[in-house]
């Protein structure tokens, strides 16, 4: 019977990363879920729910995918994932925010709490900062679910607080059965 295992790797960034990851885990016969990747500066995050075979135990993925010369100076952690794999409505993303503008302390934290405020959930979130002439520039994009009946309301304060801070906001609505 197979099992669900959460595959956390960290390394630096480098062309064909994925790939390598992918290719290997397929070769042992895994079947990757919900996976996120992300470059974060230099370094590189790749998180992943696999279904492994039972007779594959955490420590040999683990080992197999250190083997590889992508992960030669990464961290690699294989532990059994005991939640369910598949999300709740909560889970499914109804609007893509984005938020452009100065970089400034609190701007994550203060988005945030609009959403929480509205009973929004952050399914993913994506921030960069980049360096430019009258300082830092931040972008912001939340990928996230909006009850129906709050979702005027939380945009308005969206717009609000962004307006509020410096940044420009913009926001689509993600049709039914499209947001994953």
């Amino acid at each position: 019977m197979p099992y669900s295992a959460l595959i956390s790797i960290f390394s630096p960034d480098q062309m064909g990363l994925v790939t390598a990851v992918a290719g290997r885990l397929f070769d042992l016969g895994a079947n990757m879920g919900d996976t996120n990747f992300a470059v974060l500066g230099e370094g590189a995050e790749l998180t992943s729910i696999c279904e492994l075979p039972d007779d594959l135990a955490a420590d040999a993925v683990s080992d197999e995918l250190k083997s590889l010369p992508a992960l030669r100076d990464g961290r690699v952690a294989v532990r059994p994932f005991e939640l369910a794999t598949h999300h709740g409505p909560e889970g499914r993303i109804t609007h893509v925010v984005q938020f452009e503008g100065r970089d400034q302390p609190g701007l994550v934290a203060r988005l945030s709490e609009v959403f929480q405020d509205f009973d929004a959930n952050i399914v993913r979130m994506n921030t960069e900062r980049t360096p430019g002439t009258e300082g830092d520039h931040h972008t912001a994009r939340f990928d996230v679910y909006i009850p129906g009946r709050r979702a005027d309301a939380c945009l308005a304060a969206l717009g609000n607080t962004a307006g509020w801070m410096g940044q420009t906001f913009r926001w689509e609505t993600v049709p039914a059965g499209d947001g994953q």
